[in-house]
């Protein structure tokens, strides 16, 4: 509960019995937002410059690479080649469809990342940028529904993003929150909804 003007979460409705503070959960979401723009920025930009690994002060990594993505979708999106691919017929169809189309799909793809990730560190139209990283997701985890990965793998992403998506995470450390505090003196509403 919360009281009228949305400043104190409660178990019982009693002010003084504070569980989390808005600002404490704005700062959480947005601290989530940014991490996840993180990922999604440097992963288009290893596309945009086609790097596959980071090597900095002792510290290695990997990323997917520009073309890295059509071998995912090969392995795991079709049931030809000796692959299982996945038990998803209309996951299939697209799956091909951006295969043959992969010249024009790995720009598209790349851009993609790029928007959501600058919209979500930036925390500016965050909403979107969740929204665009979210279905990114969802398809990587239809992808795999049937290839036996860690339950867990692909939910750890797209579960935050969807949260991402509905809450307005921006409002915190991010440029949506000039828009978004006239807009709460206007109609007096409460964050993060």
């Amino acid at each position: 509960m919360s009281t009228q003007h949305g400043d104190t979460v409660t178990a019982d409705g009693n002010p003084s019995t504070r569980l989390l503070s808005p600002v404490t959960l704005g700062r959480g979401l947005a601290v989530i937002r940014i991490l996840l723009g993180l990922t999604y920025l440097f992963n288009g930009l290893a596309k945009v410059f086609d790097v596959r690994s980071i090597n900095f002060l002792g510290f290695r990594a990997s990323l997917i690479g520009r073309e890295d993505p059509a071998g995912i979708m090969q392995s795991q999106g079709l049931e030809s080649n000796g692959g299982e691919g996945t038990a998803l017929p209309l996951i299939q169809d697209i799956t091909r469809f951006m295969l043959d189309n992969y010249d024009v799909v790995k720009w598209v793809l790349t851009g993609a990342e790029l928007i959501a990730g600058i919209l979500l560190v930036l925390g500016l139209a965050s909403r979107l940028g969740a929204l665009i990283a979210f279905l990114l997701a969802i398809y990587v985890q239809a992808l795999y529904y049937s290839s036996g990965v860690w339950l867990f793998e692909e939910p750890l992403i797209w579960v935050p993003l969807l949260l991402l998506a509905i809450v307005a995470s921006g409002r915190v450390w991010g440029l949506d929150a000039k828009p978004a505090a006239a807009r709460l003196e206007r109609e007096r509403g409460t964050w993060p909804f």
